[in-house]
């Protein structure tokens, strides 16, 4: 059971980032459709479920060692292999930009200290726990994320309102249609991209199919568990919820200071989980030599302070609903293949 919960934990700090922790994925993909969200968050978490089962079982039956060689099953020719792995990659690369940047953004909104300044602290850990690649990352998680769960759990048992979340299950915006059906299933199918290389990388703690089900139906019970608590910390907001950076954060500051650092670490421990998640993957995928894996260890933290003044929200508004696109091709494929090859 230890290190099914290692994998899972692994796997949840991937998930819970920037965007998650702060409320501006929930708000983006769920949130702003009323009760119609609240059924998108059990579709993704399901859908999210079924694909970690699914990767998981065919890493480990094809001994799959990384993301390149996982594409090999579905990708006959080297052409279109090496473009779409060129994209998963991009993707990989400005998600870890993301989190950097929601790192700094953190430290400016709540102390006023210079986004840069906490960005580059970020890239600066990052770079050191990639120096001891998988094993760091499995490190890192299986202390941060039970705390982080935690955290959140204890935020929302003092936070939710329930006088808000009547509300908002009655809530029903006008001319949505099935737009939060789409924007839940993209909400999974982008999550798949970030998720498939940690899965890969976990193959050695998972030994049957008994314990990849175990491993599926626990993320899911947890995303699920999770996005709700989010969901109705948002129902607090007594402002413009599009003017915030991060409008959880400002939830839990306006109820107490406790709370409010309470939630700060939420936000700072998944925000590192969740790069080093990253920043792991795409070395692992793109590393081939110790030398080269440290070179490119140094180039992706460098850049990636170089590219946080962007804006976190605005990465996240823009950048996310393409890339979901692109994970429905990736889930169609996984979801279409039934034997070893």
């Amino acid at each position: 059971m230890r290190k099914i919960l290692k994998a899972v934990f692994v796997i949840i700090g991937t998930l819970i980032g920037a965007g998650f922790a702060s409320g501006q994925e929930i708000y983006i993909f769920f949130y702003q459709y009323g009760i119609h969200g609240i059924w998108g968050m059990l579709i993704s978490s399901i859908l999210l479920g079924l694909v970690t089962y699914k990767v998981l079982s065919i890493s480990k039956e094809n001994e799959v060692t990384n993301y390149k060689n996982f594409l090999k099953k579905f990708i006959k020719q080297e052409r279109h292999l090496e473009i779409f792995n060129s994209i998963m990659n991009i993707f990989i690369l400005i998600t870890f930009y993301i989190m950097i940047a929601g790192f700094g953004a953190y430290f400016e909104q709540q102390w006023g200290i210079h986004a840069l300044i906490g960005s580059t602290l970020l890239a600066f850990i990052c770079y050191f726990v990639f120096l001891r690649d998988v094993s760091g990352l499995i490190k890192v998680s299986q202390y941060i994320v039970p705390l982080l769960i935690g955290s959140l759990l204890l935020i929302g048992i003092n936070v939710i309102d329930f006088k808000n979340i009547f509300e908002i299950m009655h809530y029903v915006p006008e001319n949505t249609s099935w737009k939060w059906f789409l924007d839940s299933v993209l909400y999974g199918s982008y999550n798949t991209i970030l998720l498939i290389p940690v899965h890969i990388a976990l193959r050695n703690l998972i030994s049957n199919k008994k314990e990849q089900s175990m491993i599926s139906v626990l993320t899911a019970i947890f995303i699920i568990l999770l996005s709700f608590i989010v969901f109705f910390i948002l129902t607090k907001i007594d402002v413009n919820i599009q003017n915030l950076e991060m409008p959880a954060v400002y939830v839990t500051s306006k109820i107490s200071l406790v709370f409010e650092y309470i939630y700060g670490f939420i936000i700072l421990s998944s925000i590192l989980t969740t790069s080093i998640s990253l920043g792991t993957s795409l070395l692992e995928n793109i590393a081939h030599t110790k030398k080269r894996y440290k070179q490119y260890a140094i180039l992706i933290c460098i850049s990636s302070v170089l590219v946080c003044n962007i804006g976190f929200s605005n990465l996240v508004n823009l950048l996310y609903p393409i890339f979901g696109y692109i994970g429905l091709i990736q889930i169609l494929k996984i979801s279409m293949r039934k034997k070893k090859s």
